[in-house]
């Protein structure tokens, strides 16, 4: 149990899990290129000693593997989750009662209430600017430097207990664009947060909204931040359940500052906008500069030995990746509890996370016809769109348990086969068009404005798969296209500039139409080297209404419908955001570090 974020990095070190790098490193690009590099190896932590420009250090791929994160928690992972199992399923906890489970429950529940400590502690801080602290830029086109592992904490009012304090992980530039140096820095949060609703009441009463932004503390403290907790269910509670110690704080002029913190930045949302981004995203592109709320900073506090954690998001796998396999884990009794009929969801990482998401469901309304057809699938899948962050899924795919009990939504190209299988296009494609997406999804017509496809199979199969690269000879690919390969059994990648209608048209008559279901249409083959390079290129860029196409299209009763294939157009188009890369000297400079460390 860590009562800061030094204690926790000194356990590390002793057990090999974290090396200093004592040499200096630059912020601009080199220090996310290193942290990158760290991660891609699955090697330790990386505590920088000297950064240039700042007399902080820093942290990197604190969470980077399983076995870090899970030796970081090690001591409450198991009451954490007893507690989550109780809270989602009470009734389930109760009739397989043991006494470890009874004290693991009451020990995560005394330490998870918030503790009030003394203002006193204010001495423990000193002040500092925002340009003191460690000014990391991770991609080349970013607008600035940016915090990318804050804990950002708001109360409805300043009145508010403690108990309805939300905090959420929400970046935050701290340098550039037309902010004010020291002064100004951007808030990006997503309208679903609860950040939004507490910003919105502040504006109905014509009052400022006080907002307090943490780093560092124990590693519960930044993984409270991600945890996706139930609406009016604050983090701080989450937070001292898996530190097993209450989350301390105290109140300096109506802000919350947390005792345990290394930095505490508070400010004030300002009444107007300005312009925020770039930003380098996980889902591997650029998402724009436009307008978003910012804090005029009221002040900077920072421990005398503070140290700077930070990460990089980029195209997946990164770090993140790890989170959300923890938070999962902690997690995974909460969907079946607060969405009945759903037996298991997964957000896919290699997709870009959001773009797709896998789930498993129950299909009872027709428990005894064996041509069982997607009826009660459709319903869960309407409850899934409105469920939490599953509500940015771009593509829904959903299967009936009942076709295959074993079948598991972890396992994608499994997943993806028994889909295929059994997928009617003529009446399996359910789309949703002129709806809000992800903020950071470009592929639509405007900032959150795109489309949704959800895709169910129930039922027996109706159709074989393919995997032979030999039936590709008999395709004849029409003007504009140049290129075609076997990514799985039954899906093909097409390489070409021509229309997609021609292409529909010269499938028509091909053989083995029925047995590779799914095309999706790319630039360049050679960037499709694997099953994850297919799912990136195929999810993060398609938008559903625009870009899903098929032999025979055609609209019965509003309803669209297509024979197979169905056609993806995945490339990339004038209105995307560009891909995430940096120059090659930074990234050779930053490999000879990571190497020099080992």
């Amino acid at each position: 149990m860590y009562t800061s974020l030094k204690q926790a990095l000194l356990d590390l070190e002793k057990n090999g899990m974290l090396k200093r790098v004592y040499q200096e490193v630059d912020p601009n690009l080199e220090m996310a290129a290193i942290a990158q590099a760290a991660y891609a190896a699955q090697g330790p932590a990386l505590l920088f000693e000297k950064v240039k420009g700042s007399r902080f250090s820093a942290v990197c791929n604190l969470f980077g593997t399983e076995k870090r994160t899970q030796f970081l928690f090690r001591h409450t992972i198991e009451s954490t989750k007893t507690a989550v199992q109780f809270k989602s399923n009470p009734i389930d906890f109760f009739k397989t009662p043991s006494p470890a489970k009874m004290i693991q429950a009451a020990k995560a529940g005394i330490s998870s209430l918030p503790k009030r400590v003394s203002a006193h502690h204010m001495k423990h801080f000193q002040e500092c600017a925002l340009s003191d602290l460690p000014q990391i830029k991770c991609w080349p086109m970013d607008g600035g430097a940016f915090l990318t592992l804050p804990q950002v904490a708001s109360r409805p009012s300043e009145n508010s207990s403690i108990m309805a304090t939300n905090v959420g992980m929400y970046r935050i530039q701290i340098s550039g664009n037309d902010y004010i140096l020291n002064k100004e820095c951007g808030l990006h949060y997503q309208i679903k947060r609860d950040i939004a609703r507490h910003h919105q009441k502040a504006l109905e009463e014509n009052r400022p909204l006080k907002v307090s932004i943490f780093l560092g503390g124990p590693p519960a403290h930044t993984m409270a931040a991600i945890m996706p907790m139930p609406e009016n269910l604050s983090e701080l509670i989450f937070a001292g359940m898996l530190s097993g110690r209450r989350f301390r704080y105290f109140i300096h002029n109506g802000y919350i500052v947390s005792a345990d913190a290394d930095f505490c930045i508070l400010g004030e949302v300002a009444k107007g906008l300005k312009p925020e981004g770039p930003f380098g995203d996980h889902v591997g592109y650029y998402s724009g500069c436009h307008d978003f709320p910012y804090l005029k900073v009221y002040k900077v506090l920072c421990k005398k030995d503070a140290i700077y954690p930070f990460t990089v998001v980029g195209r997946p796998p990164q770090e993140d990746t790890s989170f959300g396999q923890f938070i999962h884990q902690i997690t995974k009794p909460m969907v079946p509890a607060s969405l009945p009929g759903v037996c298991a969801v997964h957000a896919v990482d290699a997709a870009g996370v959001h773009p797709l998401c896998l789930a498993l469901g129950s299909e009872s309304f027709k428990p005894f016809d064996k041509d069982r057809e997607p009826m009660e699938l459709l319903k869960t899948a309407n409850a899934l769109l409105g469920f939490n962050q599953v509500s940015l899924t771009k593509y829904l795919m959903i299967a009936a348990k009942e076709d295959a009990p074993n079948l598991d939504v972890n396992h994608v190209g499994a997943f993806f086969a028994h889909m295929l299988e059994r997928i009617h296009f003529n009446r399996d494609l359910h789309f949703q068009t002129s709806t809000t997406v992800d903020t950071l999804d470009y592929t639509g017509s405007s900032l959150n404005h795109g489309s949704k496809l959800v895709l169910v199979a129930a039922g027996s199969p109706c159709r074989t798969l393919r995997n032979n690269a030999d039936d590709l000879l008999s395709l004849n690919l029409p003007k504009g296209f140049d290129g075609v390969k076997v990514v799985m059994e039954g899906i093909l990648a097409i390489q070409g500039a021509g229309l997609v209608q021609n292409l529909a048209i010269a499938l028509e008559n091909w053989e083995y139409r029925e047995n590779y279901p799914w095309i999706s249409i790319v630039d360049k083959l050679n960037d499709i080297k694997n099953f994850d390079d297919f799912l990136w290129i195929t999810f993060t860029r398609s938008d559903p209404a625009k870009d899903v196409s098929g032999v025979s299209p055609q609209f019965c009763h509003k309803h669209f419908t297509i024979a197979s294939p169905m056609i993806v157009d995945a490339r990339i188009k004038p209105h995307h955001q560009k891909p995430l890369e940096r120059p090659l000297d930074v990234e050779k400079r930053a490999q000879q570090i990571w190497e020099s460390i080992q």
